[in-house]
């Protein structure tokens, strides 16, 4: 039987809090996931403004923000198209950003993904016409990836 004068625990105590938090032991948390946490919370305004248009998209679009495709992580990323949305501001006109741009573009197209780099200033000044030619752009990518047979397990190609 309870004590009636003991509180449940709060947040961030009982057998949890002594393990550390987040339920899973050490060697199981991915870095990536924490840190894609972060940049979620630090979104540029150009993503902000997207992400509002995109998150209300009708159809069924799935959007993720800051997904992590290790070593990288796509500004947003829709799974059933396998599109990535980078959203370049002016940053990406200065040093050595073209040609590790270029490295991460070929790398992540070397993986089967669609990339796709939008400047932030299109964003800006439109974010939601931005938003719908993204969508417009996934779902033909969508179909053809559910139209395309895949080898089940045990099937040759």
């Amino acid at each position: 039987m309870s004590d009636p004068n003991h509180n449940p625990p709060r947040d961030g105590e009982g057998d949890r809090a002594k393990r550390g938090g987040g339920g899973l032991p050490p060697s199981l948390r991915r870095a990536e996931v924490y840190t894609a946490r972060r940049q979620r919370r630090e979104m540029s305004l150009p993503e902000v403004l997207l992400w509002r248009e995109l998150k209300g998209q009708a159809g069924g679009l799935r959007i993720r923000k800051q997904h992590p495709i290790p070593p990288y992580f796509a500004d947003f990323y829709c799974a059933a198209a396998k599109l990535v949305i980078e959203i370049d501001g002016i940053a990406h006109d200065m040093g050595d950003r073209l040609a590790r741009d270029v490295e991460r573009d070929l790398f992540l197209k070397g993986k089967g993904y669609h990339v796709v780099r939008i400047p932030a200033s299109e964003v800006l000044s439109n974010a939601g016409a931005i938003a719908q030619a993204i969508a417009r752009m996934a779902d033909p990518l969508r179909q053809s990836l559910r139209d395309c047979h895949l080898p089940m397990n045990g099937e040759d190609l």
